[in-house]
């Protein structure tokens, strides 16, 4: 039995939950987010406490289109690729001339490029684009790529063009623009996107301590980073790795992974912030953060055939399906998913960010895929 088998088997079992109505819900919810900015894109987040939905977030509206367009093949309901179509034709109207994509919010008073912004709207383009071949969506995604590699420094990282909006100007958690740039890189043929998502990486493995904890690798702080921002970064060199077939890559990944699987709670919760010893940090989870891990060890199970993997990602998923909602009255709570449980921590305190909702849906459809296979 694996290190991650035996620490996993200690928990205690919980009860199933109906994932796929779970699913839906989420998939319904962001639907709502996306109507009530009438431009095509998603609100942010809603505010339980004020009762309101944020303005449309060009980042996080771009990589929820790869989800409603596998959530349309996994339902067989459309309406969700067209959703995600008109996503990403709002996307192309709104980017900047010089090819980067604005930070903030739309409403959001400073309208400049910054990196992080720009990789993950890639992800959106580049599934329009495969799934429509609409040339808008390629020039989109080729303008926005050429801006990003332009913007790198030799040394593989991105030091220009930083969110006005974060704390920091060096970011570990920027090898998740690596990782668009592979995708982009290995659809396109291009090779200068795969060589400058490859440098990244290599970048961001020099910030790695001897035991796996990243340096530069949150939001706000850095001595305490998220969950969230720990696994955009081990997704992107996890993900870079397995794209240009770079097992250093993936095994620098797993080890991150592991030594976060060690800190998980019981009841499948992880501490939304960990320090520099893997030590929980805070009392709250961060609930995003625990979707994007669930999302990651099933992609280790997959790539690796360790199928221990699979016990922490179905902790986190029951976790996380416990912290939604399917019944209450209001709209902009009903099916979404926290910011933080309980609600009232730190992270997006009492809010409902789309993105939670868009992770929480991948890590779901993952499971669900592999219930099928292996049933």
């Amino acid at each position: 039995m694996s290190v991650v088998a035996r620490l996993l088997s200690r928990r205690l079992p919980q009860p199933a939950a109906d994932a796929r109505r779970a699913l839906q819900a989420a998939a319904e919810w962001l639907t709502r987010a996306q109507d009530v900015t009438g431009c095509g894109g998603v609100s942010a987040y809603y505010d339980a406490t004020e009762r309101k939905w944020a303005s449309a977030y060009p980042e996080t509206t771009g990589y929820i289109i790869p989800t409603f367009l596998h959530y349309a093949d996994f339902s067989g309901h459309n309406e969700y690729r067209e959703r995600a179509i008109r996503m990403a034709e709002w996307e192309s109207r709104i980017q900047l001339p010089d090819g980067g994509v604005r930070a903030g919010t739309l409403d959001a008073a400073q309208v400049v490029p910054t990196i992080f912004n720009t990789g993950q709207v890639l992800f959106g383009w580049l599934g329009a684009w495969q799934q429509t071949q609409d040339a808008r969506f390629r020039d989109s995604l080729v303008r926005a790529a050429d801006w990003l590699v332009g913007a790198q420094d030799p040394d593989g990282a991105w030091r220009r063009f930083a969110s006005p909006f974060a704390a920091h100007t060096l970011n570990t958690y920027n090898t998740r623009v690596a990782y668009a740039l592979a995708k982009a890189g290995h659809a396109l043929e291009d090779q200068r996107y795969l060589d400058a998502a490859m440098r990244n990486v290599e970048w961001a493995l020099t910030q790695m301590r001897p035991n796996g904890w990243l340096r530069n690798n949150d939001l706000e702080d850095n001595d305490r980073p998220l969950t969230h921002t720990i696994a955009y970064a081990v997704r992107g060199i996890l993900e870079v790795g397995l794209i240009v077939a770079n097992s250093s890559f993936v095994n620098a990944a797993a080890r991150i992974a592991r030594a976060v699987a060690h800190t998980q709670r019981r009841d499948g919760a992880l501490p939304g912030r960990l320090d520099s010893e893997w030590r929980p940090a805070s009392r709250w989870a961060c609930v995003t953060g625990n979707a994007q891990m669930a999302i990651i060890w099933q992609r280790l199970a997959s790539e690796t055939g360790d199928g221990s993997w699979r016990l922490a990602a179905e902790s986190a998923n029951r976790f996380n399906l416990s912290t939604q909602d399917l019944t209450a009255a209001d709209a902009g709570v009903r099916g979404g998913i926290p910011g933080s449980h309980p609600l009232k921590g730190a992270y997006m305190k009492n809010r409902y960010p789309n993105w939670a909702a868009k992770f929480f849906m991948d890590a779901l459809m993952l499971q669900l895929a592999a219930d099928r296979q292996y049933a």
